[in-house]
């Protein structure tokens, strides 16, 4: 059993991969280079059906009522497989999104084993409240709760960390006894079904764990998220997405579980440790080419100390080493397309004409024929724009950020809240007092201290406003991919 036979990226249906219609395949290229990989068979409407309907039939065949330990015991194998299988699922990954291979070996690969083996731990332990209840006459009525799998779920993952973001979503599903049906975002199709493979292998029951193929509107996602057979949709992406995915299941009143976009903040205080706060500005800003929903974008700084931030981050900007994703000394890849890089180079000019003082970047980099289609662009900061410029309105979703000075606490904290957006903060402060305080402060899902990007997989993660709804993340997974049942019993 093959995901890939003769250039083909199939879809996996009912513990099968489907043979390709030669009519519906579209090109899965290269981000680095620009070249065509593979085709990909985009799954029409009846082959989604198909899915959601082996999905349906493994739920209600035994996959439901399969013991806790059972399902945990599953999760650790598949994570063992992916172990055996890592450097397959780092050339996919790879491959996929044009990331260097040591983030792809560090971060993505590396956490999606760290996703299974966590959630198979906290389904293991998870218990439920109980409850004694005094009726009249002495009596007593005992309340507990049992929790039921939601169902079929639609998970639908971005392009940016596709592997990491799946398994974040996967692995809790199984472990409450769900069935799911996959749609991987059409730029990045492999892992996803490579990771079909490996459940297949380690004996997971046909139809739990599908994957379709295909775009948005009239395709895959539309056909998945308006589907009658589904129970919840877990998503990750963009906010205008998100929302149009909300008005297609309210009819129906599903449960939904958004991380959407972010336009995120760090506050850089003067009394920081400075190569401290430069190192983590870096990662903040420029890991995978910016392209995190965590990824700061906007960067208050203490005008006592502006000059000097300004200065080491565009240093640090410029000693970054974009090229070749398989050198182990390469920092940073490509955008994901040729598309997204007009959107961040429109940006560009957004910021040219609202004055902006470019401090580093602003443009596309050389780098030799081998690379010369690929979606690359330099890692850019400006200085100069306010919150009143689009470009620190929107979500860019690429390598840059604006610096902007401030005098206050008060001021820091008004003008990072200062967004429709509530995803991600970051505070650098050598105050504890004040990093505590400053971080409460902020209108956002998840705010660091003198860190960015440092999960605890137990904790709720989500975002407010814009950013998303509801939480996922340890017992808070848990809580979405079940349905409680109080049980009443007078004694």
């Amino acid at each position: 059993m093959t995901s890939s036979l003769d250039g083909w990226i199939r879809n996996f249906v009912d513990g099968e991969f489907v043979d390709p219609d030669p009519q519906r395949g579209f090109d899965r290229i290269d981000p680095a280079t620009g070249r065509v990989l593979a085709q990909v068979h985009e799954a029409d409407q009846a082959l989604v059906d198909r899915a959601v309907t082996s999905a349906r039939r493994a739920l209600d065949g035994g996959w439901a009522d399969t013991p806790v330990r059972d399902r945990a015991a599953l999760l650790r194998r598949a994570a063992d497989r992916i172990e055996e299988r890592f450097e397959e699922f780092v050339a996919a990954e790879m491959a996929d999104t044009g990331k260097p291979i040591t983030q792809a070996r560090e971060l993505d690969v590396a956490r999606a084993l760290t996703n299974f083996r966590t959630f198979a731990d906290i389904v293991s332990a998870a218990g439920q409240e109980s409850f004694m209840t005094d009726l009249p006459g002495g009596r007593q009525a005992l309340n507990y709760a049992v929790r039921k799998p939601l169902g079929v779920v639609a998970v639908i993952v971005p392009w940016n960390l596709p592997l990491l973001l799946l398994t974040w979503k996967v692995a809790p599903a199984l472990a409450c006894g769900n069935a799911v049906v996959v749609k991987p975002s059409e730029e990045t199709p492999a892992t996803a079904t490579l990771l079909a493979e490996v459940l297949a292998e380690v004996g997971l029951p046909a139809g739990v764990y599908n994957v379709v193929h295909g775009f948005g509107g009239n395709s895959a996602g539309e056909y998945l998220t308006t589907h009658p057979g589904i129970d919840g949709v877990t998503f990750t992406g963009s906010s205008a997405t998100g929302s149009h995915v909300m008005k297609t299941v309210a009819p129906r009143v599903r449960p939904v579980s958004f991380e959407l976009g972010g336009k995120n903040a760090a506050i850089v205080f003067d009394d920081v440790d400075l190569d401290e706060a430069l190192t983590g500005l870096t990662k903040s800003v420029f890991t995978n080419t910016g392209q995190v929903c965590l990824c700061t974008e906007r960067v208050y700084v203490h005008r006592s100390i502006f000059d000097d931030v300004a200065t080491g981050l565009a240093e640090r900007a410029e000693q970054l080493r974009l090229g070749d994703p398989t050198d182990g000394s390469t920092t940073t890849g490509p955008l994901i397309s040729q598309a997204h890089r007009e959107k961040v180079l429109s940006f560009f000019r957004m910021a040219e004409q609202s004055g902006a003082k470019v401090l580093t970047g602003g443009g596309i980099p050389d780098l030799g024929e081998k690379f010369a289609y690929g979606s690359w662009i330099q890692p850019t900061l400006w200085t100069g724009l306010t919150n009143e410029d689009p470009v620190l309105r929107e979500e860019i979703f690429g390598p840059v950020a604006a610096l902007v000075p401030f005098d206050t606490e008060e001021e820091a904290i008004a003008l990072a809240n200062d967004t429709k957006y509530g995803l991600a903060a970051a505070v650098w402060t050598n105050d504890l007092r004040r990093g505590h305080r400053v971080a409460q402060k902020m209108n956002v899902g998840i705010s660091w201290v003198n860190t960015w990007f440092t999960r605890e997989l137990r904790s709720p993660f989500g975002g407010v406003g814009l950013s998303g709804i509801g939480r996922e993340g340890g017992e808070s997974s848990l809580h979405f991919y079940t349905e409680p049942t109080n049980v009443c019993v007078a004694l």
